[in-house]
């Protein structure tokens, strides 16, 4: 009866360590849990225009606890989802604050994204976006990610300023800093000795220890109920429909998920092993359908476009690898809708060591990069190069296949004239 339940979610007993994937979906959630704290703040400009933020923390937690319980059960792969940040600031200061547009219209806007971005996932069309990307530029997004990733958690460590230089180094006496460095040096030591569970008990060890140093604070209250009961059911606004600037963001929306998705997951499945030869990944179709399909779920509970999230990376790092990780993560977050002060209590400094652990663990595919192809690897190069500096995956993924597309013309073509100039010689 187990085995049956657990294999609606991909998992067998066989293959599969039951301790490892629960070990995987806590040190995901974990590493998730800021979105908490975070998506509100940044949500938080739309209260003068009406937005009733303590329903949208509620519709926040649903969206992400509906959105990866579809990655469980449909796509059985072990990734988060959750409302996406790049996509967020889109949504608040662009569409709503730029444009000045009510956040009902840009609810809409999301609702008809994730509809068209269905379509899409069950059509011919969505083989073909995926099978657009090469395989060398399949590893490239996972390197790129894997540098985005460590670049996050060295962010949250309070030790690299905006962009990618590092503050003066009077900022690594602070204590955020000495926990995070201790941090980071016990994660290292648990990889080098193996030890299952490793990552997460960095995370947990990490944070008792930063309690006397004064950087982890204890909360008053472990329990809170929410403060809106329910979310923002089906808050649309139907009057724009067929106007042009409700459907350029549409389109906009839309091409963000899409690439930000399909990175996200290359990158991450890649570092899993879980790319085949020909390049292709198993129940792609699937897993994309799980994103379109969180999105279309999260604008009807009145959230931004449900996304899959890299910090999924920390999780397949400690061994997840279906969808039973997933179905623990969401099972965190609806623990997190009456126990949201503790885990909010985690500090930064101490998540980030894995962060970067995670990053360490996707850069391992640059082996599968053809380094003596340079119409192969430069291509690679830039896609890592752009993810990493701009942090956009979509800039990433871009600049690498119009790039590969030259060079690959250009070496066709100077190796079609070769070939020419040396049957001439023959005759």
């Amino acid at each position: 009866m187990k085995e049956k339940l657990f294999s609606l979610v991909g998992f067998s007993s066989h293959r599969h360590s039951l301790k490892t994937e629960i070990v995987s979906g806590l040190t995901t959630f974990i590493t998730m849990s800021y979105i908490l704290a975070l998506l509100p703040a940044m949500f938080g400009p739309l209260v003068s225009k009406g937005f009733p933020i303590d329903s949208f923390f509620t519709a926040l937690v649903l969206a992400t606890i509906v959105g990866t319980m579809l990655m469980a059960f449909l796509a059985k792969r072990p990734f988060g989802q959750a409302p996406g940040l790049t996509l967020d600031v889109f949504f608040v200061q662009t569409i709503c604050i730029s444009l000045g547009y009510s956040w009902q219209f840009a609810l809409t806007a999301v609702l008809l994204e994730g509809i068209l971005f269905v379509l899409l996932c069950v059509s011919s069309l969505r083989q073909i976006i995926f099978e657009m990307v090469p395989t060398s530029l399949k590893h490239g997004i996972a390197v790129g990610i894997g540098f985005f990733v460590a670049m996050i958690g060295f962010k949250n460590s309070g030790i690299l300023a905006e962009g990618t230089i590092f503050n003066h180094i009077d900022t690594l006496t602070t204590s955020s800093s000495l926990l995070f460095l201790i941090g980071l040096v016990l994660t290292g030591v648990f990889i080098v000795l193996r030890t299952k569970g490793g990552l997460l008990l960095s995370i947990i060890i990490t944070t008792l220890i930063g309690i006397p140093m004064g950087v982890t604070t204890i909360p008053d209250h472990l329990f809170e109920m929410p403060k809106a009961p329910t979310p923002l059911f089906c808050q649309f606004s139907w009057d724009y429909l067929l106007t042009p600037d409700l459907w350029v963001c549409v389109v906009t929306m839309l091409f963000f998920d899409i690439f930000d998705s399909l990175g996200t997951c290359v990158g991450v499945m890649a570092n899993a092993g879980l790319i085949r030869k020909n390049g292709r990944i198993p129940y792609m179709q699937k897993i994309m359908l799980s994103d379109a399909l969180g999105t279309v779920a999260g604008a009807t509970l009145g959230c931004s476009t449900v996304t899959t999230y890299v910090e999924s990376a920390t999780g397949v790092a400690e061994g997840g690898r279906t969808g039973l990780t997933a179905f623990v993560i969401a099972l965190c977050f609806v623990v997190s809708l009456f126990l949201a002060p503790l885990f909010l209590a985690i500090p930064a400094a101490a998540t980030a060591p894995v962060m970067i652990t995670a990053g360490f663990y996707l850069f391992g595919s640059i082996r599968h990069i053809n380094l003596l192809k340079p119409a192969e690897a430069m291509p690679a190069f830039l896609t890592i190069l752009l993810i990493t500096v701009t942090s956009n995956i979509t800039d990433g993924i871009i600049a690498g296949l119009f790039t590969y597309i030259l060079f690959s013309f250009i070496d066709g073509w100077v190796n079609h004239k070769k070939r020419e100039s040396f049957e001439s010689s023959e005759e």
